[in-house]
């Protein structure tokens, strides 16, 4: 069986090789252009991603068994949504007549933010209102036949890069925890650190600093104070100019963690070599971590399992869902019936 099989596949290539043998070298020269100049159609799966000028002539086709899900940018422009599935597209049809609905009402080029095209065709300009599309297109196959109905749903979520940031912690021994060198000192700290990182367009913000009595092991008490930073990249537009890589917020981050380690380290070496008692502010040596954080906007959260196809997402909050402050999930709330809710 399976060398038959083999044997007309075989037979089919060498038919396929003569026929383009026939073939005029400038009709064959012809078809080759049109295959490579064809704009690229998605197939009617789940769910489409895009973003930027390089999908523009991206083609996204629906279905009558499940709601396709896209992707679009927030504040971008959607792909080319056609009122179609993928077997309507290659049947003539007559007369057909498209109408588009959106979760506010009706869709119509009348809207600067809408472009429907005669064929039915939508693209969502400077896209910020997700949930349900909706498309009816009312035809016939022939001119003597009655006319069919279909209706052809997407669910569009707006979706934005989650912006990222490092949270460190430190532990400095400390002046009792009423005294104002403490208040001095963590001025003076944060505008040390603010320094060590503006050059890279960087800032350092303090989220949390809490004075505490330790009891040491084996041995007595003492006054701790607990440091929690934030260091975040600034958008580059509103700073100087910069050239190639110095640009890239996740290499100026990196750098700016280098600068901020050895300065703590720093401290240490510099408190080993002296011989003079130790002062009554110092940093404890270990005390610094630092940690990786994505988080999302207001309104927006990553969920790998309800958007397997966009997991680094931060991907707007769906009905029963919200989140109120900068974190990088979603949290449940059965009253929070919108899309990008900030508060349940």
């Amino acid at each position: 069986m399976w060398r038959t099989e083999q044997g007309r596949a075989r037979s089919c290539s060498r038919q396929t090789a003569a026929t383009a043998g026939r073939l005029p070298a400038r009709r064959l020269l012809l078809l080759l252009l049109l295959l490579v100049l064809l704009p690229a159609v998605q197939p009617s799966k789940r769910f489409s991603r895009s973003a930027g000028p390089k999908h523009d002539n991206l083609k996204i086709v629906g279905s009558v068994v499940f709601p396709v899900k896209v992707y679009v940018k927030l504040n971008h422009n959607s792909p080319r949504i056609l009122c179609l599935t993928n077997r309507l597209r290659n049947l003539e049809l007559i007369d057909p007549i498209f109408q588009w609905t959106g979760p506010g009402g009706g869709l119509s080029s009348e809207n600067s933010s809408v472009k429907i095209s005669p064929s039915g065709t939508l693209i969502l300009k400077h896209f910020n209102q997700s949930g349900v599309y909706t498309c009816s297109i009312v035809y016939k196959l022939t001119a003597v036949q009655p006319v069919e109905h279909l209706i052809i749903k997407y669910l569009i979520y707006a979706y934005s890069d989650p912006k990222n940031y490092y949270e460190f912690t430190a532990r400095y021994h400390t002046a009792p925890c009423n005294s104002s060198e403490n208040t001095y000192f963590e001025k003076a700290l944060l505008q040390i650190l603010s320094n060590l990182v503006a050059e890279l367009s960087c800032e350092v913000t303090l989220i949390k600093s809490e004075c505490h009595h330790v009891k040491m092991q084996r041995g007595g008490l003492q006054n701790e104070n607990f440091f929690t930073f934030s260091v975040t990249s600034l958008d580059r537009e509103n700073h100087r100019l910069c050239q190639q890589r110095d640009c890239d917020a996740f290499y100026r981050l990196n750098k700016a963690k280098h600068h901020i380690e050895r300065f703590f380290k720093q401290q240490v070496e510099i408190i080993r070599k002296s011989s003079e008692p130790l002062p009554k502010i110092y940093y404890i040596d270990g005390t610094l971590h630092m940690v990786w954080v994505d988080h999302c906007s207001a309104g927006y959260g990553m969920n790998a399992q309800m958007h397997p196809e966009c997991p680094g997402c931060c991907v707007v909050c769906s009905p029963g869902s919200y989140n109120p402050s900068h974190g990088s999930h979603c949290l449940q709330c059965d009253r929070s019936l919108i899309y990008g809710a900030t508060k349940c």
